[in-house]
Parts: structure tokens; C-alpha cells; sequence
């Protein structure tokens, strides 16, 4: 049986402090990323710790867990590996990276290595679809990966290293990850991402703006509406 920290019970109680009287079960989601950060996967023994804190039944508390994938329920490797296969990254090559990460490190969708290194997942959408095929490590973003790269990027994982995403902060685990989803700040060098929109993402509006393209009546010095004023 798990035993959660003073700290972390004490982060429980800052997390339900946001939420105003009568709303606490809103705490619920961030709640779930902290157990997470502890056991590396929403056990059991974490399902119990939310609904005590919170004052919902268990059977609440695992319907949330099981609905969003984010949430584990079953221990997850430090690195979560997930390769688009969706229409897109798969015309582009995404189904070779999967089945390549898939022989080489010899577990398939959901399944992690006998080391603890790396937990493999194929997801039907990363939504980068104009860097494809792409795969993420823990949500950080590598944009157009292809068999070779990937595998040499889960080995370097596997030696203990942590490569550069294309896009995002530094690389983290799984569990650290967990940690700033439940609302802490991470405060490792590097940890906060900066910077704009890659030239993919870019692309359409250049293309609009050097042929003068804008919606019919778009005029970007007009105000957006507030729900009073639209009231």
C-alpha cells in the first residue's frame, strides 16, 4: 500500500484551496496528475487518496481516471513514447516508426520495458499534423521522425539522456511531468519553453497575407465582443 508524503498531502490541500467553497471536486483532474507524480500511474492506493481528499466515492474518482488517457492505470515507464498512426503521420511514415520502435525495443501499444525505461503507444493524434510524422516523449514534441531516428532517440533515452525536443522545454519523466500538470512550477534550467509558431504552422497565413486573402469584413482593428456586450 502506498503511503503519500506530508508533501504530498500538503500539495493536495494547495491544489483544493484554488477552487472556491462547494467547487473542490473541480480539484479533481490536478489531483490525479500529483498522485501520478508519486507511483508513476494512478493506482489504486491514489483512486482512494483523491476521493478522501475530495469526499467522492472511489467509483467517481476511477471513472475520471479511466476516461482520460493522460491518466495510467498501470505503471508506466519513465519515458512514454507516442507515435502518431493517424491518417496523416501515416501516409507520411508514422505506422514505420511505430512498427520499428515496436521490433526494436520488443513490446507493443501500451507496454513498457522490461528496464522501466520506456512505455510504447501509438495515438491516433498527436495534433501536429503539419510536422508529420511526428511522435512525442512525454507530450514534448519531435517533429518529421522517421525509423532510424527514433530508435536511435529511445536508445539515448534508455543511456539516461535527455535529447532536445523540436518544439518545447526540456525533457522530463514521466512523473516530473505529472508535477507541473497538477499546477507546480518546475524549476529546472530550461523547463519553461519559449519562442513562436514553427514556419509549418505558419505557412497558410504567409501564403494569405502575400496574396491579401482575409475573410470577407475581417478588419483586425475591430474588437472581440464580450459575452455583456454581445448580451
Amino acid at each position: 500500500m502506498t503511503v503519500f508524503s506530508q508533501e504530498i498531502q500538503d500539495r493536495a490541500k494547495e491544489i483544493i484551496a484554488r477552487y472556491p467553497e462547494g467547487k473542490q471536486r473541480s480539484a479533481l483532474l490536478p489531483m490525479l496528475h500529483l498522485v501520478q507524480s508519486v507511483e508513476g500511474y494512478v493506482s489504486p492506493d491514489g483512486i482512494e487518496f483523491c476521493a478522501d481528499q475530495l469526499g467522492l466515492q472511489k467509483a467517481n474518482v476511477g471513472a475520471v481516471a479511466s476516461f482520460y488517457t493522460m491518466y495510467k492505470r498501470r505503471p508506466t515507464g519513465d519515458f512514454l513514447v507516442s507515435v502518431c498512426t493517424n491518417t496523416m503521420c501515416n501516409v507520411l511514415g508514422g505506422q514505420a516508426v511505430y512498427d520499428a520502435l515496436t521490433e526494436h525495443l520488443g513490446v507493443g501499444h501500451d507496454e513498457t520495458t522490461a528496464d522501466g525505461t520506456i512505455t510504447l503507444e501509438h495515438a491516433e493524434c498527436l495534433a501536429a499534423c503539419d510536422y508529420g510524422p511526428v511522435m512525442t516523449v512525454n507530450y514534448d514534441f519531435f517533429d518529421g521522425v522517421n525509423p532510424d531516428g527514433a530508435v536511435e532517440l529511445v536508445d539515448k533515452l534508455r543511456q539516461g539522456e535527455r535529447p532536445q525536443p523540436s518544439r518545447g522545454a526540456r525533457l522530463c519523466t514521466l512523473k516530473e511531468m505529472s508535477i507541473q500538470l497538477a499546477g507546480f512550477a518546475d524549476d529546472r534550467d530550461g523547463a519553461v519553453a519559449d519562442g513562436v509558431a514553427g514556419d509549418p504552422t505558419l505557412a497558410g497565413l504567409k501564403l494569405a497575407q502575400k496574396h491579401g486573402v482575409s475573410p470577407k469584413g475581417f478588419d483586425i482593428n475591430t474588437p472581440i465582443p464580450t459575452a455583456e456586450k454581445k448580451a
